[in-house]
């Protein structure tokens, strides 16, 4: 009895360095000095709105519009939409979108750009005691052009009427979490005449409604690639579930990307399905995503 309680015990301190060697022990992630106030900084504006669309009927949402103390309506401005935007917008949130803005637009490390972030739409009840229909899944979800209308034939004309927009496809970008993460790349891969930069987060690359395939489509493409950058990230313990698996989907995009010569990059993480370690790398991402602003004409 002894000998199987040792060899036991052996098994388990095997197990458990294995666990800790594999890096599955997520990181604590947090934001870092860019998604802070700091002295100094011009500080931009948000206004929040409420939109009722034709596209997705019957739906309603809640979406927020940062504009940048640098705006100058007599210029055109750079746009970047972010899904799942209540997330994004909120200033002690896992990103801090608008303090990044503040703080890297004064740097002049990402051209003036005023943030759209808006949140999935709902069914409001139809009688009392029932719940609101969420529409989330299948506006974010959903392989086809459906989401990039929405924007294109809703959204920015709306908040075109209140401000100078850029309609330069290479000053606009997309972004999202999971779901939203696929959506933001799905409105680039379908409309790359009108948006070519795009930020996922632990992007939904599964199963829930053909996400999937995404990495076969991006391979058929070697001999003409679509015109657009891509920034992914995930984390090594994001989800595995009867959809698929997170970490293994974001990889199989990453070489899909590099196969066919795309401008990407690609960052693998240790944390699950959270918003924790993209919101932390948010101000290099952008970076990155702008590192040749300057060079463009919005």
């Amino acid at each position: 009895m002894q000998e199987k309680r040792t060899a036991r015990a052996a098994f388990v301190a095997a197990a458990i360095s294995l666990f800790c060697l594999s890096g599955t022990v997520a990181e604590d992630y947090k934001p870092g000095p860019d998604a802070m106030e700091k002295e100094g900084v011009p500080k931009g504006t948000v206004t929040q709105y409420t939109w009722k669309s034709e596209i997705f009927p019957g739906t309603e949402r809640d979406y927020w519009v940062y504009v940048p103390a640098q705006y100058d309506e007599s210029k055109p401005a750079c746009v970047m939409v972010f899904q799942d935007g209540g997330g994004f917008v909120r200033e002690n949130g896992h990103t801090r979108a608008p303090i990044v803005f503040d703080n890297l637009i004064h740097a002049g490390e990402m051209p003036v750009t005023i943030g759209i972030f808006i949140n999935p739409g709902v069914v409001p009840a139809a009688k009392e005691g029932q719940e609101p229909r969420k529409n989330r899944s299948y506006e974010y979800d959903t392989l086809s052009d459906l989401y990039a209308r929405f924007l294109l034939e809703e959204i920015l004309p709306e908040v075109g009427k209140s401000y100078n927009l850029t309609k330069n496809p290479d000053c606009r970008a997309t972004c999202g979490n999971s779901s939203g993460g696929i959506c933001a790349f799905t409105v680039a891969w379908e409309r790359p005449d009108e948006f070519r930069k795009v930020v996922s987060h632990i992007g939904s690359f599964t199963n829930i409604r053909g996400g999937h395939v995404y990495p076969a489509l991006v391979r058929k493409t070697k001999e003409d690639p679509k015109p657009i950058r891509v920034f992914i990230q995930d984390g090594e313990n994001d989800l595995d579930n009867l959809h698929g698996n997170w970490p293994l989907a974001n990889q199989q995009m990453a070489k899909a990307f590099e196969y066919a010569g795309y401008d990407y990059k690609f960052v693998m993480g240790t944390d699950g399905h959270s918003g924790r370690h993209g919101g932390a790398i948010f101000p290099d991402t952008l970076r990155w995503l702008w590192r040749d602003w300057k060079s463009l004409k919005p």
